[in-house]
């Protein structure tokens, strides 16, 4: 694990100044961030990073006697929304369920409970909550048996189209202005060469490779860096990066976005009471006396805008032939 950076970051969260940690085999990875988070530090706002949206879900199953009567429950579930809420709030304290989505096929009913959970990544306390609305809905609504607490379509750690649509964990988009001598100085190359390559590369090669609601270079390798270095849960990283990269010429400057609608990470729970994982969200000021959510939402901008860091860098290198491999023999291969 390095520390890299620092990144500056700005935005609907925080803006602040800070080194990331990175914990990785790959070790090009801490240069390859370390010249993103430099070009991040040359420009006036940085990388300016949005928090979209926040919500963990579950997806409980259920079996009807027949499609009527699981298309009969559907129209109760909407009309008792606020019943549901009353029942989470009774089983959690943190937990808040903010929307319901449901889904048939034959006589089987696909309920996917979407809920707020703090300063948590949230996957217990998801559970937790639909555990208890499930055994509440078995319980009213008659017709109704239990299949699974998860029907797979909520979806966790796996990559589904859902997700790319509805979200799951964290939605941030980041995006940086580099100014076209910044772009020729310290990335060797163009905004157009770049925005060409994305195009290319990361849409057209992304869509004849059939990825699912997902065009980028390589978000997951700067996400499992975050993760292990967080206590987050590395597994994540597979909803987590899926997400779209997006690159324009803007008269010689570079526009550069990433949007990742499934960042899942948190600064309470599982991990996060290991002595190194502490020391780290203590030193990226996710540890502060803040309100709920808050801590949770500073982590996983800063989480963004490494991501952009190692993309930025991975794209422009890739725009000048041999320039990926000299910089791999260079940091990874040991001389004899």
């Amino acid at each position: 694990m390095r520390w890299v950076g620092p990144v500056k970051v700005t935005g609907n969260v925080a803006s602040v100044e800070t080194k990331v940690p990175l914990a990785t085999y790959e070790t090009p990875l801490w240069p390859s961030v370390g010249r993103g988070a430099k070009i991040s530090m040359l420009t006036e706002r940085g990388i300016v990073a949005t928090l979209v949206d926040d919500r963990m879900t579950r997806s409980v199953l259920v079996e009807a006697t027949d499609a009527a009567t699981a298309f009969s429950a559907t129209r109760q579930l909407d009309t008792r929304f606020e019943e549901l809420r009353e029942i989470v709030r009774g089983c959690s304290k943190h937990a808040n369920l903010v929307r319901i989505h449901h889904e048939m096929v034959a006589n089987l009913l696909f309920i996917r409970l979407e809920f707020t959970t703090g300063d948590a990544s949230g996957h217990n306390m998801a559970t937790l909550a639909a555990d208890h609305i499930l055994a509440h809905i078995l319980q009213t609504i008659p017709g109704l048996s239990y299949v699974s607490i998860s029907g797979n379509y909520c979806t966790d750690k796996k990559a589904t189209a859902i997700n790319g649509i509805l979200g799951r964990g964290k939605n941030v988009i980041t995006e940086l202005v580099v100014p076209r001598e910044i772009v020729h100085e310290r990335l060797h190359t163009t905004a157009a060469k770049v925005a060409e390559l994305n195009v290319r590369k990361n849409l057209i090669g992304t869509l004849l490779a059939g990825g699912i609601r997902s065009a980028n270079a390589h978000f997951a390798n700067m996400l499992l860096g975050f993760y292990l270095a967080t206590g987050q849960d590395a597994a994540n990283i597979i909803e987590g990066s899926q997400g779209v990269t997006v690159a324009e010429d803007r008269d010689g400057d570079l526009y550069f976005s990433c949007t990742i609608p499934n960042l899942i990470v948190g600064t309470v729970g599982s991990g996060k009471d290991l002595e190194f994982v502490r020391d780290n969200l203590d030193r990226l000021g996710c540890t502060a006396d803040r309100g709920p959510a808050e801590n949770a939402h500073r982590l996983a901008v800063l989480a963004a805008a490494t991501v952009l860091c190692g993309e930025l860098s991975l794209l422009a290198a890739q725009t000048n032939p041999g320039e990926l491999m000299r910089a791999h023999v260079q940091f990874e291969r040991k001389k004899a």
